[in-house]
């Protein structure tokens, strides 16, 4: 499990700690940070329907 999804799961019921989680809509800085994004997302996808 990645350090940010432990994270997550770890404070998600602490008060006054949120997240806020961005797609990749949200990437303007570069077409290969989007790229990445995009292949994290396609990852979990998979990771989900296995």
């Amino acid at each position: 499990m990645s350090g940010l999804k432990h994270v997550l799961d770890v404070l998600k019921n602490v008060e006054g700690i949120s997240f806020t989680f961005f797609g990749t809509r949200d990437v303007v800085r570069h077409p290969l940070v989007q790229r990445i994004v995009e292949a994290y997302d396609a990852y979990e996808k998979k990771q989900a329907n296995s």
